[in-house]
């Protein structure tokens, strides 16, 4: 395929999906928002939630998929994030955000969004430790992480690790890591790569 026919054949996933186009504004602007202000919104998280469940109403992912498909995709988006928010690995933003895009994804591909999103997040967090210069305290705070908790749940104990002051590498805006992994995977199944 060439460049030219690629990008028609995304114009046309974008104009025949309107779902995808909110999604792909929602994401891209929560992005710079989180770098910007380093927290998303929750008018912007909610306001997309919403969004994907009524649109999801009107206009069903496919047959008889619509509402519920929608509050799935939400629910495992929020489910699989929400653990990392206990653990004080990510934001309550960074959960909203994956909630919504499950809504707009719906349950079948919300888990290709959110093992994109982990992978370019490992991606970002390494880049982000690098250019801080700072990979060994990040590579050292990884091992801490798994070791503790490890422990913790053998003990059977809560597992409550956070990296803060000065172990901390600091804050990976991860609205960016959502939005890259999100968009990559979904242009990534149109095209039929995934």
């Amino acid at each position: 395929m060439s460049e030219l026919d690629a990008f028609f054949a995304l114009t046309a996933m974008l104009v025949t999906n309107p779902r995808t186009v909110v999604l792909f504004v929602l994401l891209a602007t929560a992005a710079v928002l989180d770098v910007r202000h380093q927290r998303i919104p929750n008018w912007l998280t909610m306001g997309g939630l919403v969004f994907g469940l009524g649109y999801s109403i009107f206009v069903p992912f496919w047959g008889d998929h619509g509402i519920l498909w929608a509050l799935a995709g939400a629910g495992v988006g929020f489910a699989i994030l929400f653990p990392l928010w206990l653990l004080r690995l990510t934001g309550a933003g960074d959960v909203k955000l994956m909630a919504m895009t499950g809504s707009l994804l719906g349950l079948q591909a919300v888990p290709l969004a959110l093992i994109g999103s982990l992978a370019a997040g490992g991606v970002c967090a390494i880049a982000f430790a690098l250019l801080h210069r700072n990979l060994r305290l990040m590579l050292g705070n990884v091992v801490r992480i798994l070791h503790l908790g490890s422990i913790a749940v053998a003990a059977g104990v809560p597992v409550r690790i956070a990296t803060t002051g000065s172990d901390s590498v600091g804050r990976l805006p991860y609205g960016v890591p959502i939005a890259l992994g999100t968009i990559t995977t979904t242009v990534a199944a149109h095209f039929g790569f995934l």
